[in-house]
């Protein structure tokens, strides 16, 4: 569903964040993938919410009805000075009791979740052979950050004449041209392979959780996912799973092809995604 934008045309409203992180390497060119304060997985998930003020209204509404509740008094995440719940939602920060009443809020919400998925462990490998064959080669992680956003924009989704989308802010130096180009790249890539032009992005913006609703609904979608891939945690997973649209696993192997998309259709669990791999890995 896309809500009215300017002059009566659709629009579509992206919330895009990310999960895990995208460290291979020690200071000493070590490959620390899996190992404690290093993420085995990286992903980057775009929430598409149909009333976007609305559902940040209620959200706003369920922490300030939390806060006035003698139960939560003492907790140390509720406490303003923390910084954290008091503040603004965040699945990891949040404590269950806090965690079901948003996830029991977004379920009733109109959205769809979409992510790609990398496994560092196939792509620390994949750097280290490119620095074999040219050793002037350097990883940057914000170009793999790049990368994502070019995959999760290059697919055929919703269409609509606007898109708005807001992006984590990530760091203090504004990413937003970079973020553009990615985006135009992926528009290019999407033309190419369905044979017409992906509709043109007007509105490109970046924030913070505190200050944009929508951010803190994404973070618990890619919340739930990440408990999957790096806990095997299936329950958080199946919560959302009537609003996922789909997730792209860029280095699973299946069938003896990488790649491999989950949808109603396949949906991603831990039978799917404990199923024999091919050759190669």
């Amino acid at each position: 569903m896309t809500t009215g934008g300017r002059d009566g045309g659709s629009t579509i409203h992206y919330f895009v964040d990310e999960a895990g992180d995208p460290t291979l390497f020690n200071r000493k060119g070590q490959v620390i993938v899996g190992e404690p304060g290093c993420s085995r997985y990286f992903m980057l998930g775009k929430l598409e919410i149909d009333k976007p003020e609305a559902l940040g209204a209620q959200l706003t509404a369920l922490r300030e009805e939390l806060l006035a509740d003698p139960y939560f008094r003492a907790v140390p995440s509720m406490q303003p000075e923390q910084r954290k719940t008091a503040l603004t939602f965040h699945a990891k920060d949040d404590i269950p009791e806090v965690r079901r009443e948003v996830y029991r809020l977004l379920l009733k919400a109109g959205v769809r979740f979409y992510a790609v998925v990398r496994d560092k462990a196939h792509l620390a490998v994949y750097v280290q052979q490119q620095n074999d064959r040219d050793p002037r080669y350097r990883y940057r992680e914000n170009e793999q950050y790049d990368f994502l956003v070019r995959e999760l924009f290059g697919k055929l989704h919703h269409m609509a004449d606007e898109v708005r989308i807001c992006f984590a802010k990530r760091g203090n130096k504004s990413r937003n041209a970079a973020l553009r180009a990615a985006l135009e790249q992926a528009a290019a890539t999407f033309a190419q392979s369905f044979g017409f032009n992906h509709p043109a992005t007007n509105e490109v913006v970046s924030s913070t959780p505190p200050h944009c609703p929508g951010l803190q609904a994404a973070d618990y979608y890619l919340w739930a996912l990440q408990r999957f891939y790096e806990r095997r945690e299936e329950r958080f997973l199946d919560l959302i799973w009537p609003q996922v649209a789909e997730i792209h696993d860029l280095d699973r192997l299946e069938d003896g092809r990488r790649g491999v998309f989950y949808t109603k259709q396949k949906p991603l669990n831990l039978a799917a995604f404990e199923k024999k791999e091919g050759p190669g890995i």
